[in-house]
Order: C-alpha cells, then structure tokens, then sequence
C-alpha cells in the first residue's frame, strides 16, 4: 500500500452514504492521480446486498477520468460482521488481480480500515464501458466458457504452488480456501439453522440425501485433507456468472474476486456447474476439463491427468454446493440461489459426489 493511500485510509473510510462526498473522493483518487480534484459528485444509484454498489456522478480537474465511477463498500447492516470479506476483496484489487493479470474492471482506489472494518473500492462503471454482465439465469455457452477456462487456466498458473503463501511471504494474507469453508461451516451446520435454509425453495430444488447437514460438515472436512495434498495457486474465490462480464472487446472479465489458495479444479468446478445448464454441462463438461488442462500445459504447468482432474472436480463440488445452500437471500435472489444449488445438486448426482468422498 503506498504512503498516500495509508494516509486516505487512516483520514478515515465513509462509513455512511453521506460521508461520500467530493473532499473524501478527492483524497482517494491522489493516491493514483496526485492533481486531481472533484469539483462536484452526484450519487446517480445504489444497489444494496452483500455489498453496497453506489455510482457516482462527478466533475474533476487536474486528471482524465469518466464522468461515471463506481463505488464498493460495506454500508449495510450486516457489514462489520463481514469484514473480512471486505478485507479479502480490496487485497483483491490491490494486489491480486493486478499482480496476475485477471482481466478486471480498473480500479482507481481500494483501501481496507482495520478499526472500522470497513472496506472502500473505487472502480470503472463497467456499463458505461459497454460490458455485457453474465447472470445465473442465462447460462452461459460452449464458446464463451472455453474463453473463460483459459483466462483462468493463465491466472491460475502464475501461482501454481507459489512459495509466497507461506508466513512472511507476498501473499501470505490470502487464505487456504478448504480450510475458511470448513471453518465457516461449523455455524451453518447446526440444526436449527441448517434447517432454515433446506425449508427454503433452494432446499426443495436439490436431492434429499444433500439434506443431511452431518453429511456435508464430514465432506468438507475431507475436502481439506485432499486440498492439502495437491498444488495450491491464487483462485478468484467466487467465479458465479453474477461475478463474470464479458467486455466490449469479447475479452471475459472477471470481478468482486474473494481471493484465496487452492487447488484450480475447485475453481474450475465451481464455475462450470453454476455456468452451464445442466444438460449442457452433461455434454461438455469433460471436453471443457480436457480444455482447461491442455491451456494449464501451455502456460507450463505440469496439469493432473483427466482422471484425476474429473476426481478432484466431482468431490470439490461438495464447496460450491455448502457456499450457494446457505448464501442469504439478502445477498443473492433466491432464484439465483435455487438455480445454483438444483445445477450443483445434479452434478453431485451425476458425479457421485458423495460416494467417491466416503471412499475417502
């Protein structure tokens, strides 16, 4: 973090609305433009959910910047109690997506206060940039997810089995995926709030046997045992179609990234199952597996075989469905919540998830 962006962010992050005013954004926008100044702000729309998404309207001097931005935050409720997601993104902007070339949105400003807890992005308005943003409920095709799985195969190489993962290294900061989930689980897991979430339409849409919170609390445990075992490198953390756009120029970008190690095939599961429609994902998931291979090869990384690829993808399945079975509905729709875990829960089925994961 530079010296100017210490300043910004000891000086105080807004912690209300109304604290966003021309003074702050000026101050935050020197740490990248020195002589810039905002003559005038107008906050043109807010979206509340897991984050606040604020765009702002301005007029500057001393720097060439769009007259539209857009600005992350925690300003909900539940914010503090989410801090370290806040934590996680804005180590995201600062240092990961830049550092490994993840097509991102540009952003102009992103600092993490510690007593606050709070955590402030600004970035480019990707609508006014003329990107096109994914959705759960438009899977996506053949042609676009081969694109995707090569950008992350590229993005998941400049990582592999890094050394800076390790205390006092670069990224030490960034968290064993296995190890956060089954440490987050243990609150969901417990009956009377585990059965909160499978009474929901969400719970309706997937198979019964997935109901059995025991289950899933021994399968995520074994999760970590198996990612402990095979190479770690940088994930996005949360690969979703609500988290993927696809710019003016074709290139597929990729935001809100919830930085973590681990081994690529939980990233690549992930993300196919959520991406595609289930029959689609059917006939192309081992071909898009073989893809994503052969890229990680051609960026020189020594890949797993396709069997043991198809393996790690088939048990990893058992994360992404605990992270979209219990995801607030404040946070996402319910049908985008419902469409996830229905795709997730027939992989499972297709894949025997849990089979393969007590034979472990």
């Amino acid at each position: 973090m530079s010296s100017a962006q210490e300043q910004c962010t000891q000086a105080s992050l807004p912690m209300t609305l109304g604290q966003i005013d021309a003074a702050w954004l000026t101050s935050a926008l020197r740490t990248r433009f020195p002589d810039v100044r905002v003559r005038q702000l107008t906050i043109a729309e807010v979206m509340h959910g897991t984050c606040t998404k604020v765009w702002i309207d301005l007029e500057t001097d001393g720097a060439q910047l769009p007259g539209r931005l857009m600005l992350k935050g925690g300003f909900e409720p539940h914010s503090r109690d989410w801090w370290s997601m806040h934590q996680m993104e804005v180590g995201g902007y600062l240092h990961i997506l830049p550092e490994l070339r993840l097509p991102s949105p540009t952003c102009y400003f992103a600092a993490y206060d510690e007593g606050q807890k709070q955590g402030v992005i600004v970035m480019e308005d990707l609508v006014s940039s003329g990107a096109r943003f994914c959705h759960a409920q438009h899977p996506a095709g053949l042609t676009e997810t081969r694109q995707r799985l090569a950008t992350l195969a590229a993005f998941h190489a400049r990582s592999w089995q890094s050394e800076s993962f390790a205390p006092g290294g670069d990224w030490h900061w960034v968290q064993d995926v296995a190890c956060d989930t089954r440490d987050y689980a243990r609150a969901f897991l417990q009956p009377e709030v585990w059965t909160r979430y499978t009474a929901l339409p969400r719970g309706a849409a997937v198979a019964r046997r997935f109901h059995d919170a025991a289950w899933l609390g021994e399968a995520l445990e074994k999760l970590v045992t198996v990612s402990s075992s095979l190479p770690h490198c940088v994930l996005h953390g949360d690969t979703h179609p609500g988290n993927l756009y696809v710019a003016a120029d074709g290139t597929p970008g990729f935001f809100d990234s919830l930085p973590g190690h681990g081994p690529a095939m939980s990233e690549v599961a992930y993300h196919l199952v959520c991406a595609l429609d289930v029959e689609d994902r059917r006939s192309w998931e081992r071909e898009l597996v073989r893809f994503y291979l052969d890229a990680l090869a051609s960026q020189g990384v020594e890949p797993p075989t396709e069997e043991e690829a198809m393996t790690q993808y088939a048990i990893f399945l058992a994360r992404a469905y605990f992270i979209f079975i219990i995801n607030a509905s404040e946070f996402q729709k319910e049908a985008v919540n419902t469409a996830y875990t229905a795709r997730i829960s027939a992989a499972m089925l297709d894949h025997d998830t849990a089979g393969r994961l007590s034979a472990l």
